[in-house]
């Protein structure tokens, strides 16, 4: 392929940081507390440990990752190294969905909050977008393009100073509401009101899972990242450990402050009394200060992190361009700038795409947070898979221990998809299914230059079927199925059925990696005897 230019290191890690940090610290601190508290009462602040815990594990193996291989676009490249094309295309295609309506979902929560100040934004009684509320998303999604299409310093700089903005207002929220406390909130209708259902399903329909989903940033821009087998690890770990004592913070704040005569009769319905979570109960408290600030922020954060994944977006197409499955124009770099501009395109138009047949926030929260910790799942068995098949693999960071934290964040992550409900597996998963049908009607047309189609199926194949085994025990299980698969039996089942899965999928990869020399990235292939083709 016929490439102008090279990407440029120039992200430190402070950096790299502030991308992971604002990235995960989106709209989901603005919106989640009132949905996961109407959903798991107080035994919420356990949805935000149990994601924070998982999205950890996740985050550990991708320091592995990312450390040995860092590559643009590195969550839809390490399925290719592992098992071949077939998988860098159906991890690719659902990758690129969830990151850019990523983008979309954070410009209309920042339009939402803003409808505070300007009600003409939003249509009354709804949160549904005037035609002003959509050019002004509109307008948000232009400078963000500008932003990213010239050079990604420039990005990184903007980023940096909105971050902290982002990190200051939630610590102030948290300080005053905290002195606002009523501890007799947290026994209304009990602590747990809906049991391990309500705060599996806060998981992820509540939005804490979605709140957590800015992990792969990181390792997207790993190829500009100076120093990056030091820098990823630090900063991912950062990352997820600072969000994770902010979210609790936020949760037990909100449960706590809020008028015990609102909830007296429980807390079903609180997400419809507290629409704008913080901002409203700034306003019940009389604290008009504090809903000026919270309403700056709600503006400025969630389009923070949407002009995060506006950056990182056209490199997942890149690197999905890369496995060969996505056209070659996706995968030329602009020699002046280092920056993938056709990708950049790309990204800009659906981001569009997506503020069109799904207009509010709460719209794809599901949908997105399940494709999302999809792509992240995957990377597990892929690290697992490089420990027999590149063995010699250099790896700076090396994970102790994986040999439990792989089938263990893999369990947890098929858990979280179960958890989003059939009505969101049905259609997510199903239309992966389809796109493989769909590879393998074109097999004439796909790489197999370093990897038979042969190889690419066998490799692939344990993913197809763990696909229909979540969408079966979906429908048959208590999160929106028929119910016929009680609870908890439903989640032994599907935590069984992912360990097996897990150990299928490590053990079928590649008889050797192929892990790529990219003078484009800025680095050569990494040291190891394990990249010869596989005919």
């Amino acid at each position: 392929m016929s490439t102008n230019g090279k990407f440029k290191k120039e992200l430190s890690l402070s950096d790299l940081t502030f991308i992971g940090f604002g990235a995960i610290f989106g709209s989901g601190w603005l919106f989640a507390a009132s949905h996961v508290s109407e959903l798991a009462g107080p035994s919420g602040i356990f949805s935000w440990v149990i994601g924070g815990f998982a999205i950890l594990l996740l985050g550990l193996v991708f320091c592995e990752l990312g450390a040995a291989i860092p590559r643009a676009g590195a969550v839809v490249r390490y399925p290719v190294y592992s098992h071949g094309p077939l998988m860098g295309y159906l991890i690719g295609s659902i990758t690129v969905i969830a990151y850019s309506s990523l983008i979309a979902i954070e410009v209309e929560a920042g339009r939402q909050y803003a409808a505070a100040w300007f009600p003409s934004l939003t249509k009354t009684g709804s949160s549904l977008p005037t035609l002003t509320g959509w050019l002004f998303q509109f307008a948000i999604l232009v400078l963000f393009f500008l932003l990213n299409y010239y050079s990604v310093k420039t990005f990184a700089k903007f980023n940096t100073i909105i971050t902290i903005f982002k990190f200051f207002v939630p610590a102030l929220t948290i300080f005053v509401l905290l002195t606002q406390m009523k501890s007799a909130n947290f026994s209304i209708s009990g602590f747990a009101p809906s049991g391990s259902w309500g705060i599996e399903s806060a998981i992820s329909t509540g939005g804490v899972i979605f709140a957590y989903l800015g992990l792969t940033p990181i390792v997207s821009v790993a190829s500009e990242a100076k120093n990056p087998q030091r820098t990823i690890p630090i900063a991912l770990i950062l990352s997820v450990v600072l969000s994770t004592i902010v979210y609790v913070l936020l949760q037990v704040a909100f449960l706590g402050s809020i008028p015990t005569d609102i909830i007296s009769n429980g807390w079903s319905g609180v997400s419809k009394e507290f629409s704008l979570p913080f901002k409203d109960i700034a306003t019940v408290l009389g604290l008009g200060w504090l809903s000026y600030f919270i309403v700056s922020d709600a503006i400025i954060s969630p389009n923070g992190t949407g002009n995060i994944y506006m950056s990182t977006t056209p490199r997942v197409i890149y690197g999905w361009s890369r496995s060969g499955t996505l056209f070659k124009v996706f995968g030329k770099v602009d020699e002046k700038s280092g920056i993938p501009r056709p990708a950049v395109w790309l990204s800009f138009v659906l981001s569009i795409f997506w503020t069109l047949p799904f207009p509010s926030w709460e719209t794809l929260i599901s949908v997105v947070s399940a494709a999302l910790v999809l792509s992240y799942a995957i990377a597990p068995i892929a690290a697992a898979a490089f420990r027999r098949n590149a063995a010699d693999l250099h790896r700076p960071f090396y994970l102790k221990g994986m040999s439990f934290i792989g089938p263990v964040s893999f369990v947890i992550a098929s858990l979280m998809v179960y958890w989003s409900g059939w009505s969101t597996i049905s259609w997510l998963l199903g239309s992966q299914i389809v796109m493989f049908v769909i590879y393998l009607f074109f097999k004439k047309w796909v790489p197999v230059a370093k990897v038979s189609f042969s190889q690419q199926v066998k490799s692939s194949l344990w993913l197809i079927f763990y696909y229909m085994f979540v969408m079966v025990i979906s429908y048959f299980g208590t999160f929106g199925g028929t119910g016929a698969l009680k609870h908890p039996v439903d989640i032994i089942v599907v935590a069984i059925g992912s360990l097996g899965t897990y150990y299928w999928g490590s053990m079928t990869g590649l008889p050797s990696a192929i892990i790529d020399d990219d003078e484009v990235e800025g680095v050569l292939s990494v040291p190891t005897t394990n990249t010869i083709d596989v005919r």
